[in-house]
Order: C-alpha cells, then structure tokens, then sequence
C-alpha cells in the first residue's frame, strides 16, 4: 500500500504572491462555469508555497513561463502557461483553466505530476525545462521534439 500512496503524494509547488492571488480571484470566478477545474485550482493555490515575486526561482513553472514536458503518453511538449483569454493551442499557449494547465503551476524542473484529463484518465507529466516566455527560442533550440519511442 505504501507505494501507492507515494505515487499519489502530490510534490512540492511554488506560486509567486500575485499569481497566487490573482489565479485565487480567477478560480473564484471560474467556479459557477467549470467547477472541477476551479476546485482543482484552488486547491492547489491552497497546498501551495507561497513566495514573493522576485523570489521566485527561474525554473519554477509560473504565469508566462514557456517550459517543455514530457508525459506517458510519449509527448515531448513546448507549451507557455497563460491566462484563459491568451490562450491558443495551436500556438502552444496553454490555458490555466484546463486541467494540463492547473497541474503545471508551481512545479519545478524535474519534477512530476499525475493530473486526471477530463475524460477522467489518469496522466503524469515531467517538467524538463522552464525559462519566461522571452526563453522561447533557446528553450525551443534545446527540445528534441520527436515523438518518445
């Protein structure tokens, strides 16, 4: 039983004090339209630690940051997290509000997660690199962007 639960134990996240505060109003508001996003966001805003702005470390996943995942489906992704009016996904911007979006926030390079889609399977995901949006390039001139095999 006890691995099990070890690979059901949620890792560490950290959330600047504005992402924090701004997701908690956006989480808020989100509630009434899709409530198991929001709930899921929520509480990961609540298990969250949170830092000041300019505290916070540059591989840590945050609004804006453009980072490259791998999950076990054998995706190796470039994706930038963004708030719901930015997104795009055929330009690689990733809502918050969608449950690949809630699961990246706060994680660090290295670090991974089990997220539920909303067809209700279960994933998990790897960050392999973070940078801001402006990193894009040189995030993008590192990713080997072929399929795993």
């Amino acid at each position: 039983m006890a691995p099990e639960e070890k690979k059901q134990r949620k890792p560490v996240i950290t959330v600047t004090r504005s992402d924090h505060e701004r997701l908690g109003r956006l989480a808020q508001t989100h509630a009434g339209r899709d409530p198991n996003v929001a709930d899921e966001l929520s509480a990961e805003l609540e298990r969250a630690r949170v830092v000041e702005d300019m505290r916070i470390g540059a591989d840590i996943v945050r609004m804006g940051s453009t980072l490259r995942f791998t999950s076990d489906l054998g995706e190796d992704r470039l994706v930038t997290l963004v708030f719901p009016g930015e997104a795009d996904i055929a330009e690689g911007k990733v809502s918050i509000l969608t449950p690949i979006g809630v699961a990246l926030i706060g994680l660090s390079a290295g670090q991974s997660i089990d997220w539920t889609d909303r067809g209700g399977r279960r994933h998990r995901l790897t960050v392999q690199t973070v940078g801001s949006s402006k990193d894009t390039p040189a995030l993008a001139a590192r990713t080997d962007r072929r399929p795993a095999s």
